[in-house]
């Protein structure tokens, strides 16, 4: 019997998989615990029609970090913080403190997660990449100032 699974089931297959079940595992195992439907031809367009909608959000959400990546892409962040001899800051400059100026500066809200640098305890001109999706970055400049 072909079953639409509705969560992962181990073994058997993940969520929105069509497979093969033997009957009595769908209809003794499988249906009384709401983990698959049968696959009639309405349910499959039911699922088509999901897969489609899924796919098109993630599409956009790709074209919307490309668009925040083009945004960013090259630009210079200057941050003015105090310092001590020889150059050295009092404190440090950590990626949240460039993800609150990136969003000061462009107003793009980046998560401080996102920002991939290294505490910055020096003046000086840094280089460092903004992660904005799975697989789309873009490297910024952060230049750190005495005060």
């Amino acid at each position: 019997m072909k079953v639409i699974l509705l969560k992962d089931v181990k073994g058997l297959g993940k969520k929105g998989d069509v497979v093969n079940a033997s009957d009595g595992h769908a209809r003794n195992f499988l249906f009384p615990r709401k983990l698959a439907k049968e696959a009639t031809e309405s349910n499959l367009h039911v699922l088509n029609n999901q897969k489609d909608k899924a796919m098109r959000e993630k599409q956009a959400e790709i074209e919307a970090a490309q668009g925040l990546a083009s945004k960013l892409r090259g630009k210079e962040i200057k941050i003015i913080t105090k310092a001590g001899e020889g150059g050295r800051l009092f404190g440090a400059i950590t990626s949240k403190d460039i993800a609150e100026e990136i969003e000061k500066n462009f107003d793009i809200k980046v998560d401080k997660k996102k920002v991939v640098a290294d505490t910055i305890k020096h003046l000086g001109s840094y280089d460092i990449e903004v992660k904005l999706y799975a697989e789309i970055s873009t490297k910024m400049k952060v230049v750190v100032c005495e005060e």
